[in-house]
């Protein structure tokens, strides 16, 4: 029997299993991913951004565990040789009416401790030249990095603690014992005195499965990018963001340089018909009855319709897209851009339509359920890990490596 059992081998579910490796190194402690490789979902659809967690509400753990996790992913970085830059970005008003929102994400960056400056029009100039804006705020700390490399880091580190780590490995069925969870899979059945859920998308399935009552449903949500082509890459240094509307969950089509030294511009976000849908012909039926029966769904659909309908555009014109790419830098033009890659995002959302904007962790019968882990949990993957790792019991007869 394993005294640890973790479902899903993204960025989340590997830095647990690190964590809790140090946290007890006698531990034995099974990882288990679906997938042929680590981190292929929405690790591995991101868009690379170590986050300074600017945007988040001042006391919330999405705050508390981006600003650490900023911090001790790049030490990570450091230490393990992995490829990143902390460049910085800049956010900036292109229209009057943003520049209160504009002073309202700079208090909110001093009231979570994190550097950032007032920039004029002018200064933006200094570091991105052809910007087009009002007034912009700079953030020191933001960096970028590949986080798939970052997981593969995780991976070989659980593996060098001992884990054992099992790939194209599919969760079926969980059923509950008096001593633990075993685990029915595609390759056999294991058993496992606690069972730790980090499934992403499928997370609040895997909860219903272990017995847990998640508050919250995942909806799919498709970012959808353009990348810049090479000889079009001088127009961008860092990284560029508009003023986010604070009544719309997500940060509208941003400039994102990347590590590769490419540079991606978006995302839109468009409900997606399939879990792991990247492509607009992708479709489950399962996937979409869940959504089109959940009242959550289009509670929220209707508080935000008329953005709802702007993304939905964006993602079948491209002249529409690179014109909310030209609101920041105004010489992007059609040929400028080619499409790349897409992210599936799994939104948590509540019977009542609200969006869950925080870390969301449910407590089952010998089980952690983390039901919503949303962007930041990349950059805050390490703090994650060891914040999931300090609430798992101990096992019989094992001591605490380290208590911090």
């Amino acid at each position: 029997m394993y005294d640890f059992a973790i479902i899903g081998g993204g960025i989340v579910g590997l830095s647990t299993g690190m964590a809790i490796g140090t946290r007890y190194p006698t531990a034995r402690i099974l990882l288990l991913e679906k997938e042929s490789t680590w981190a292929f979902h929405q690790t591995g659809h991101n868009s690379g951004v170590i986050h300074s967690g600017i945007y988040y509400k001042p006391g919330s753990l999405k705050a508390q565990l981006c600003r650490n996790g900023c911090q001790s992913m790049v030490e990570f970085c450091r230490q393990h040789q992995i490829p990143h830059e902390v460049c910085g970005k800049v956010i900036v008003a292109t229209q009057e009416k943003e520049l209160p929102l504009l002073e309202n994400l700079y208090q909110r960056g001093l009231q979570n401790g994190i550097p950032v400056a007032r920039m004029t029009a002018e200064e933006v100039r200094t570091i991105e030249p052809h910007v087009s804006c009002l007034a912009g705020i700079r953030v020191f700390s933001t960096g970028i990095v590949d986080y798939q490399q970052v997981a593969a880091k995780y991976a070989e580190l659980m593996a060098l603690q001992g884990a054992d780590l099992r790939l194209n490995t599919k969760v079926i069925h969980i059923r509950d014992t008096a001593d633990g969870q075993v685990i029915e899979t595609n390759q056999g059945s294991f058993a496992a005195r606690f069972l730790i859920n980090c499934a992403g998308l499928y997370s609040d399935r895997i909860a219903r499965l272990g017995g847990a009552n998640s508050p919250a449903k995942i909806v799919p949500f498709r970012g959808e990018y353009y990348e810049l082509v090479p000889e079009k890459r001088y127009l961008v240094n860092t990284l560029i963001y508009p003023v986010p509307n604070p009544a719309f969950p997500f940060l509208g089509v941003h400039f994102t340089k990347m590590i590769d030294g490419s540079v991606h511009a978006g995302p839109n976000a468009v409900l997606s018909l399939k879990r792991e849908g990247y492509h607009k012909t992708d479709f489950d039926l399962r996937d979409t009855l869940e959504v089109m029966t959940f009242p959550g769904f289009w509670k929220l659909a209707a508080q935000h319709a008329d953005e709802g309908i702007q993304e939905i555009i964006r993602s079948f014109s491209k002249v529409a897209f690179v014109r909310s790419l030209q609101r920041l830098i105004p010489e992007v033009q059609m040929p400028d851009v080619v499409p790349t890659h897409a992210g599936v995002r799994a939104q948590a959302l509540m019977n009542d339509g609200k969006l869950v904007d925080d870390f969301l962790i449910v407590n089952g019968t010998h089980s952690i359920h983390v039901c919503n882990a949303p962007s930041p949990a990349a950059t805050a993957s390490l703090e994650i890990g060891k914040a999931i790792a300090a609430q798992v019991p101990a096992p019989p007869t094992l001591t605490l490596a380290f208590t911090s």
